[in-house]
């Protein structure tokens, strides 16, 4: 049975690699992201009818606005999807403030995620099994949520962001499963450190250290990207399940406390509302 399924960050490393799995497989696409798209429309070509079913809808996904352009647009040309995988994240070493004035990272790696995920529950709600894909860091315990300075003003740096990102997904899967219920699966996954080609935001030397490490000790994408495709066609039974490299990640670990996932919620929610 073929899918309806919406991938943001969908112009390179896994989303796109996983966009072309999908349109191998016959399902629809609708790919999300900030590039024009041209490799992924050419690569398309390629694949039988994968033209016809690939839509492209360009988008910063670190804006709020855009955000919720994209989840309108789904939501009128798509009413039933069938799966939600999010992939967006773009490091930066020096701090960076989006439009709305939030720190760059929490912005696309954690804020999009919130507002796309419940953006478009009812459009998931509607087909017969459907299941999100976060791919963050699930299973790393590194890191924690600044409480008092969130965005990062006073001590950034790219690690410390992306590990508090990474922090507020586990926090996202637990309160998105809990005003969900069982209908939508949630799956948390961490691929492990892929060679995705996703490092030239990076500045030298890190880059050329980067691709050298990734070159002995990296998964490729051929390794990544089957797991992530078995998972939206078996989506896991629990409402929320989180896996690391294949292995299953106990949710009693620290980073998935309910009592910490509502206070982000909260303090979430009260962003937004500040935003509008």
């Amino acid at each position: 049975m073929t899918k309806t399924i919406v991938i943001a960050g969908a112009t390179g490393g896994m989303g796109r690699s996983l966009a072309l799995d999908r349109l191998r497989r016959g399902d629809t696409v609708l790919a999300v992201g900030s590039g024009p798209g041209d490799h992924l429309r050419t690569a398309a070509l390629g694949i039988p009818h994968g033209e016809e079913r690939l839509r492209f809808l360009r988008a910063d996904l670190s804006s709020i606005a855009e955000n919720r352009r994209v989840i309108e647009h789904v939501t009128v040309h798509h009413p039933v999807i069938d799966a939600l995988v999010l992939t967006a994240n773009r490091p930066h070493l020096r701090r960076r403030e989006t439009p709305d004035g939030l720190e760059y990272t929490f912005a696309l790696y954690y804020l999009s995620r919130y507002l796309l995920g419940h953006g478009l529950r009812e459009a998931l709600e509607a087909s017969p099994a459907p299941v999100i894909l976060n791919v963050a860091g699930a299973g790393n315990t590194a890191g924690s949520i600044s409480w008092d300075d969130p965005q990062l003003e006073r001590r950034y740096s790219m690690l410390r962001a992306q590990l508090q990102a990474g922090r507020a997904n586990d926090l996202l899967g637990v309160s998105f499963a809990a005003q969900a219920g069982d209908r939508i699966r949630y799956v948390l996954y961490h691929p492990g450190f892929t060679d995705s080609g996703s490092l030239a935001a990076l500045p030298q030397p890190l880059r050329t250290l980067l691709t050298v490490y990734a070159r002995f000790a990296a998964r490729s994408l051929d390794q990544v990207i089957p797991p992530m495709s078995d998972l939206l066609d078996h989506p896991p039974p629990a409402p929320l399940t989180a896996i690391d490299r294949g292995t299953p990640v106990p949710l009693t670990l620290r980073t998935f406390t309910p009592a910490t996932a509502h206070r982000l919620t909260t303090l979430t929610e009260k962003l937004l509302t500040t935003q509008k």
